[in-house]
């Protein structure tokens, strides 16, 4: 459903104001559109937004979701070498031309498919995750269906056209947001960048460039994704961040790439003009004070892990609504540990959650030391 908002007035390309208007004037020239605030995935404006369209490479947000999940894991590492099949090395479109048994390490790989988009790229690494690149798209798929995705559909991690490989703005929003919170500053340090180099260090030193002109990293745009095909149409998944408030835009098949530059931007502007955010605890900061089992100590304070901010509209009077869930309390236990997490709700349904640690050691106490303490208090009771 369109709600009304705020949208700015853009003139020559420059924001100088915000005016009433209503939502229908944001993205007219996309076919389909969404906004959504990042953490807590509030739909803020939709136009066709479950509508089934080709993505072109904003399908690599999903190739990208498993990477970082496999990173994330330890299953993979940076410094890890990626070998060139010569089925990837065949890759056509945005490429950085990987010749076949070509290596090179991840870290490489992962920033030319961030910067450059390189399909080549995708399928190196897709082959060396998965063992092949159909195993790597039957990932892509599960992961789509984890994420409750019902308008996605993957036969390729690169994004390359096929009358089977679909997706929507909704569901690409919800697989940007997933990404923005597995990948975090790493994502950042490198769609962020203009532009940067591969093989630095060889006499085939690459140059990348940075598909996604919408850039802006001193008015916090920061990311994340564009794509283009025939079929597709100009796409793009923009994100940007300020104040600790985070904004996805998506905006599909648009006839024209800087009009889609300019709509997806005007998407994410009105989004950071409308919201707010409040901060309930810092990092550090005491939340509770948990019972530990079978420690020296019986209770230890739990602090925030990192800055718990939440957004909420201008409009709105904001009275949170959260819940604590320890779901580690047995010794032992060590300073920094993740024992739990504040879960932001809207009503039943939890919508965001932040990791809460244990700031001190908990020593297990052993059995014989138990029982002697026991009898001990019984004795001198």
């Amino acid at each position: 459903m369109k709600k009304w908002m705020l949208c700015l007035t853009l003139v020559i390309g420059l924001c100088i104001g915000a005016v009433p208007c209503q939502a229908e004037e944001l993205a007219s020239q996309a076919k389909a559109a969404i906004l959504i605030e990042a953490k807590t995935r509030d739909v803020l404006f939709t136009k066709s937004e479950h509508e089934r369209m080709y993505p072109a490479s904003t399908t690599k947000i999903m190739t990208m979701i498993l990477i970082f999940e496999a990173l994330n894991e330890g299953s993979l590492q940076l410094d890890e070498m990626i070998h060139t099949s010569a089925y990837a090395a065949s890759m056509g479109g945005s490429q950085v031309y990987l010749e076949e048994n070509e290596v090179l390490p991840l870290s490489d790989m992962l920033k030319a498919i961030a910067v450059s988009s390189a399909n080549d790229c995708c399928v190196a690494v897709a082959e060396h995750i998965a063992g092949s690149s159909e195993a790597f798209v039957d990932m892509m798929n599960k992961k789509a269906s984890e994420l409750g995705l019902k308008d996605t559909h993957f036969v390729n991690c690169t994004g390359l056209h096929d009358e089977n490989h679909y997706t929507s703005a909704y569901d690409l929003a919800m697989m940007a947001a997933y990404l923005v919170e597995i990948g975090q500053d790493q994502l950042f340090d490198l769609t962020s960048l203009y532009d940067a180099y591969i093989r630095e260090d060889t006499d085939q030193k690459f140059w990348l460039v940075n598909t996604n002109k919408a850039l802006n990293p001193s008015q916090g745009i920061d990311g994340l994704k564009t794509g283009f095909t025939k079929e597709a149409g100009y796409c793009l998944v923009l994100t940007g961040q300020r104040d600790g408030l985070r904004m996805i835009a998506v905006v599909l098949n648009e006839e024209d790439p800087k009009v889609r530059n300019a709509e997806a931007t005007a998407l994410l502007e009105s989004g950071l003009a409308q919201y707010t955010t409040t901060t309930l605890y810092r990092a550090g900061d005491v939340v509770t004070e948990m019972d530990v089992k079978h420690g020296r100590v019986s209770s230890a304070p739990v602090i925030s892990a990192e800055d718990i901010q939440v957004p909420y509209p201008k409009t709105e009077t904001y009275e949170p609504d959260y819940a604590i869930e320890i779901d580690r309390d047995e010794a032992p236990l060590y300073t920094g540990e993740v024992v739990g997490y504040l879960k932001l709700m809207n009503e039943e349904a939890t919508v965001a959650r932040y990791p809460l640690i244990v700031n001190q050691d908990v020593e297990r106490i052993s059995y014989w030391s138990f029982f002697k303490e026991l009898f001990g208090n019984l004795l001198y009771a």
